[in-house]
């Protein structure tokens, strides 16, 4: 994985994610789950992108389960996209990459109109 992206845990979520200032995008994700595979590559290529406007990270739900519980998590991949600590947005399931753009380029405005 790139250093595009950053893996967070039960522990770090409250420090890298509620806390963050900005735009954060989670990838709640399984290694077992298949399309969680195929989405990968795709945020490594966005978080690219939109670095230094987003910052993106990952959550293994199997390893850190007491995060993606409490926060309603049912299925993966699910992207929750944050504002200043705020969810604004969220995701279940595969996105083609356009799709996806199209949801950072409205985060990223988001958090730019304040």
């Amino acid at each position: 994985m790139s250093e595009a992206i950053k893996h967070v845990s039960d522990a770090t979520f409250q420090n890298d994610v509620l806390d963050a200032e900005g735009p954060v995008v989670v990838d709640f994700w399984a290694p077992w789950c298949g399309p969680c595979r195929l989405l990968s590559p795709v945020l490594e290529e966005l978080a690219t992108e939109f670095g230094g406007q987003i910052a993106f990270t990952k959550m293994n739900t199997d390893e850190h389960p007491a995060t993606p519980g409490r926060l309603g998590i049912r299925g993966i991949p699910t992207l929750v996209f944050y504002v200043d600590g705020q969810e604004v947005d969220r995701m279940v399931g595969f996105a083609a990459k356009p799709v996806l753009r199209q949801r950072l380029e409205a985060l990223a405005a988001k958090a730019s109109a304040g």
